[in-house]
């Protein structure tokens, strides 16, 4: 595959996220100004992740992990008219819908003793609405789960833009329902925000089943466990979902330690985070997607050190000024996208404090994924998992100590910053080891070069930093205050001050290895 066609293959990606995340962005603008950072926004971010614990141990991370590099080497080694590609789709399908299904009837059943566990500190109307809630959106959390199979399926036959579009229909349908709840009045809006949520999943899936079943020639779900490819399948699963079951340990614990911070950091978790997770998804995302195939397909040392190099350049151009601008100016940010409404002055200061500490680790969460797809590709699903058990061990132990002692130093609601510090420091921590690892499996990733490059993108994104800074200040100082139009006026200077000095220094994304040493032909 040339760097060209791998090229389109992000930018489909990244258009596909583009759509997704700003249907997204609309749905928690809605999300803000009718619930603010009040109980029942505490109520609706945490009941709203816990159900999302299944859909992340099975979902597109771990089918992309797990199915994707068997099933890409099958098209490749017997061609789409083959009967293993299509038979292999219809059994991991079927897998995942009894698993599936069987983790949100539990679920269902289970949330009074789940949310007790993991919303102890919070308060009990708080707790009680979670519950409802969670009863809903566990249905909802299986419905996407068969999403991540067409991804894998749609992925691997070169289809990338559909499968990340498709969550737009899932953000459309929340906004609807929460608009119409609120014109006619409904007596709870979080309710109405979660009918409408389930309703989405399905709407998202429909729309790439008709896609995923042609290109697999999938007929209906089957099961064969005793097949050497689907043996294969079920080997790389189990360490990924491990790995991912890591990550979500620390999520529960983001919520348990949220919980007793006090009212209103439960939702500023929720709001700061689905800001960063926008940057990671439009380039982190995109290129690691676009490249697991690839690399799949031709696993040599070589292919490999180029494209995690130049997807490391690629993600970084990118994610490294969106970090400057979140930890220095995600104030501002936070203000023109949520501040209305219920959602005032004091909602804004909280959560661009949690952004800013959160942005810290943007850059090592944007590329994370990148590099664990470098093991993926060699279907070595267990080195990303101990990385991982690493990683998250540390990042909760500062996540609880920073908590806890921000808690008892009376900072109430804003010890959240605590969690977003921690996880910033076990991501760095996962991409170091990361880096060090596939370089003692693949060779040096880094030369002179490499090195000269980073130096360049962190000189750029000083200057830029410093001319952003100057330009607020400068304005600041002329402006009336906290109104919307300020803000906006502001963020405007702020983002065409920064990318002027940092275009002219970095000018574009650093290519280490040229075209010809990308990939296959």
């Amino acid at each position: 595959m040339t760097r060209r066609r791998e090229g389109r293959h992000a930018s489909s990606v990244a258009a596909g996220i583009f759509i997704s995340r700003l249907t997204g962005l609309a749905r928690d603008v809605a999300v803000a100004a009718f619930l603010g950072t009040k109980l029942s926004a505490d109520a609706y971010w945490a009941a709203i992740k816990i159900p999302n614990i299944i859909r992340n141990l099975l979902g597109e991370g771990t089918l992309s992990a797990a199915f994707v590099p068997v099933y890409s080497e099958q098209l490749e080694r017997e061609g789409t008219e083959a009967a293993g590609p299509p038979r292999l789709a219809a059994s991991v399908l079927g897998l995942v819908l009894i698993v599936a299904t069987l983790l949100s009837g539990l679920g269902v059943l289970l949330a009074p003793w789940i949310t007790d566990l993991l919303l102890g500190g919070s308060e009990e109307a708080t707790r009680v609405l979670a519950t409802s809630l969670v009863r809903i959106l566990f249905p909802m959390a299986g419905v996407l789960i068969l999403g991540a199979w067409c991804l894998g399926v749609l992925n691997s036959h070169d289809r990338y833009f559909l499968p990340f579009v498709a969550p737009a229909a899932w953000n459309l349908a929340q906004v609807t329902g929460l608009l119409l709840a609120a014109r006619f009045g409904a007596s709870s809006l979080a309710h109405a925000l979660a009918w409408s949520a389930l309703v989405g999943s399905v709407l998202q899936v429909g729309i790439q089943l008709p896609a995923a079943f042609r290109l697999s020639r999938t007929r209906r779900p089957a099961l064969n466990l005793s097949w050497e490819p689907m043996r294969r399948v079920a080997k790389n699963t189990l360490p990924v979902i491990s790995s991912q079951g890591i990550f979500q340990i620390s999520s529960l614990v983001d919520l348990a330690l949220a919980s007793l911070a006090g009212s209103g950091a439960l939702a500023a978790l929720g709001y700061s985070q689905r800001l960063v997770y926008l940057p990671i998804s439009l380039f982190g995302i995109s290129v690691a997607a676009s490249s697991l195939p690839a690399m799949s397909r031709q696993a040599t040392a070589e292919a490999l050190r180029a494209r995690l190099v130049n997807g490391f350049f690629q993600i970084t151009f990118f994610v490294l000024p969106a970090a400057v601008l979140l930890i220095l100016f995600g104030d501002l940010a936070v203000a023109v996208i949520y501040q209305r409404r219920e959602f005032t002055g004091d909602s804004t200061a909280l959560v661009g404090a949690v952004l800013g500490a959160y942005a810290l680790g943007l850059v090592a969460m944007s590329c994370m994924k990148l590099f664990a797809s470098g093991f993926h590709a060699l279907q070595d699903t267990t080195t990303p998992m101990r990385i991982a058990a690493v990683s998250v061990t540390v990042g909760i132990a500062i996540s609880v100590t920073l908590t806890l002692l921000m808690r008892e130093a009376g900072y109430g609601p804003y010890s959240a910053v605590g969690l977003a510090l921690g996880g910033a420091c076990g991501s760095w921590l996962n991409l170091v080891l990361h880096w060090v690892l596939l370089s003692r499996r693949i060779g040096r990733l880094f030369d002179g070069s490499a090195l000269r490059a980073v130096l360049r993108l962190g000189i750029a994104a000083v200057a830029a930093a410093a001319a952003a800074v100057l330009v607020r200040g400068g304005l600041e100082a002329n402006l009336p205050t906290d109104s919307f139009l300020t803000n906006l006026v502001v963020l405007m200077a702020v983002l065409a001050a920064g990318a002027a000095p940092y275009l002219l220094i970095a000018r574009r994304p650093p290519r280490i290895f040229p075209e010809d040493h990308h990939g296959d032909a």
